[in-house]
Parts: structure tokens; C-alpha cells; sequence
């Protein structure tokens, strides 16, 4: 079984239900819900657990097909995405697992797929192995707001991961309306971290509060002198006016410090930001932090004008549930 895959870290799933996607169609899902097979969490297997339907599996399984054709599933993303990779995971699925698996995806700017949809295909027809994770690179990204995988001819698969970005439209906003410039939900991305070791620094952009201390970024206890820091590239650059911080959760790890430095390079490949950012301009001088706290902060707040990426110092080290810029967007994105 293949344990690790080299998932690229600046990737969203854009499947997650944290997200507001949704499994809104299976053709079959007798012995596992549709709902599971974008379960954030990891795949368990649980011996000895069944249902009235059998063996209790956690992904999604259909019956045995005993005519033509195959299953299929219909998963509704919560925010349209530019699409880069999948990732079909086949953990604990041994003697039902399908032999073959594609994917198609269509763009839809409202409701649901119908008969009249066009799908395009995203992925071929590819052979399929039990207990494994297949990870798909799509030659070119796409663009989707719905993912429909096609299994072969059926059978039981245990999570679907869609890697890619929101594409988020600014154009959607009227002129001087205020937003969370950083919003995993408006195209925010997490480009690079120093150190993740028990949290990622995506959870930081994440929607709503954070559920626990897994659901945030969190690095290990720094033993040498310096401090830890996360770069992240705004999905809609513009003016800030208002930062929130929080460390729900976190208490006995909480940062001491944090700090916000900024720039406006809206072209720059994610490799030379991550080189740039220690001489970024401060946005935020050093700011004490509370354990288990939001942090508000409206008057300090450096003129830089309209910025694209923050590095995010915590100081020395520490866990933060999330990070929110509040402003808006740059003259010329939004609708007049």
C-alpha cells in the first residue's frame, strides 16, 4: 500500500465539507453512504463492526452489480475551484474494491447537473488497486464546481481528495465592500510554512471557528534561538483595516508574540515569496497573544496600501487557530 504521497502542501481539497461540498448523488451506496467519501479524516477500519446492510465500511460501497453498466457518485464543491490532482483512496477496501475508477467534471454557475449538463472528462479510465491511494496530476487544471467519479463496474472506495484552489470571482463584490481578503472561501492559499509539525498552516484561512487543536497551525517546541512563520497569499489583494487572530484551543502553547509582515507582488511565484518575505515591510508590529482568545486589532496597522501576501511570525513558536484580514479588495476588481 502506498502510506505517502507527494501532495503538493499549497494544494486545497476542495471536496471538504468545511468547505460547503457535499455528496448530492450516488447511483448506489447499500453498504456505505455517499457521505463518507469525503470524510476529512483518514479511513478506519473497525473489525467486527457491522450494520443491517453487512460489514460496516467507512468510505462509500455500492452492491454487488449484477447487470451492465457502473456506480457512480455526484459530489456538489462548495465553491467553484480551479482543480490540479485527485487522490482515490481504496484504504480497507481489499476483496470489494472497484477495478477501475474516472472522473469527469462540469462547471455549473448555478444549481446542479442535470441531463443537459456537459462533463468533460478530468480522468480517464485507470486501473485501481485495493488498499491503496492513487494520486492523479492533471496535465492542465480545470475548472469545476462539480466532480462526478465513475466506478468500475462497482465496489467500495474510501475517500476522494479534489486538490486544487477556490476560484474566487472579485468581480462578484460591489465597489468598497469589506471582506476577509485571506478567506480560504475568496481564494486564499497557504504557500509555505517553516515548520508544521502538528498543524497545517491552511487551517489558519479555514472557515469558521476552530473545532479543536488539530484545526489550526501548530509548530513543534522550538529548542534553538529564532521563530516560526507561515506565508500566505491573499485570494483577493487588497487593503487591510482590520486583523483577527485566534488561538482557540490553545493554551498552554499558545505563541507569546505574533507579528504581520506584507507585500504587494501579486506575479511573484510562490518560490521567490517565500525567499522575499523576511524583507517584507511590517504590517503589524509584535502584538501579545492570550491563550484561547480572539485577538481584534484595528489601530497599528501599517499604510502599505493594497497588499497580496502576509508572513505570519509567531513568536517564539506555538499554535493559532486562524488568521483573518479584513479589508477591501484592490481598485479595479470589483464591479462598479
Amino acid at each position: 500500500m502506498t502510506d505517502t504521497l507527494s501532495i503538493n502542501p499549497r494544494w486545497t481539497d476542495l471536496a471538504s465539507p468545511r468547505l460547503g461540498s457535499d455528496v448530492i448523488f450516488a447511483s448506489d451506496d447499500f453498504f456505505a453512504d455517499k457521505a463518507r467519501l469525503i470524510d476529512p479524516d483518514d479511513p478506519v477500519f473497525i473489525p467486527g463492526k457491522y450494520d443491517d446492510n453487512g460489514k460496516w465500511m467507512d468510505g462509500w460501497e455500492t452492491r454487488r452489480r449484477r447487470a451492465a453498466g457502473h456506480d457512480l457518485c455526484i459530489i456538489r464543491l462548495g465553491h467553484k475551484g480551479i482543480v490540479k490532482a485527485f487522490e482515490i483512496d481504496t484504504r480497507h477496501f481489499t476483496g470489494n474494491f472497484p477495478p477501475a475508477a474516472s472522473i469527469d467534471l462540469c462547471v455549473r454557475e448555478s444549481g446542479d447537473p442535470d441531463a443537459n449538463t456537459l462533463w468533460r472528462e478530468a480522468v480517464p479510465i485507470t486501473a485501481l488497486k485495493g488498499n491503496d491511494r492513487l494520486l492523479v496530476t492533471l496535465p492542465d487544471a480545470m475548472e469545476a464546481s462539480h466532480i462526478r467519479l465513475n466506478i468500475y463496474p462497482d465496489g467500495g472506495v474510501a475517500r476522494l481528495r479534489v486538490y486544487g484552489h477556490v476560484a474566487f470571482d472579485p468581480q462578484s463584490l460591489t465597489a468598497g465592500e469589506t471582506i476577509d481578503l485571506l478567506a480560504l472561501a475568496h481564494g486564499g492559499r497557504a504557500i509555505a510554512a517553516n515548520d508544521a509539525h502538528f498543524g497545517k498552516p491552511d487551517n489558519l484561512i479555514a472557515p469558521g471557528r476552530g473545532i479543536n487543536m488539530g484545526d489550526g497551525w501548530e509548530t513543534r517546541r522550538r529548542r534553538e534561538p529564532g521563530h516560526d512563520w507561515a506565508i500566505l497569499a491573499l485570494g483577493c489583494p487588497g487593503i487591510v483595516d482590520e486583523v483577527l487572530i485566534d488561538t482557540a484551543h490553545f493554551k498552554g502553547n499558545f505563541p507569546d508574540r505574533f507579528s504581520l509582515q506584507a507585500a504587494y507582488c501579486p506575479d511573484s511565484p510562490d518560490e521567490l515569496a517565500i525567499v522575499q518575505s523576511q524583507f517584507w515591510p511590517v504590517l503589524l508590529e509584535e502584538q501579545t497573544l492570550k491563550a484561547d482568545a480572539e485577538l481584534h486589532i484595528r489601530d497599528g496597522l501599517a499604510a502599505l496600501g493594497p497588499i497580496s501576501h502576509v508572513r505570519l511570525n509567531i513568536i517564539p513558536d506555538g499554535g493559532v487557530s486562524r488568521l483573518r484580514l479584513f479589508g477591501k479588495p484592490a481598485q479595479g476588481q470589483t464591479k462598479g
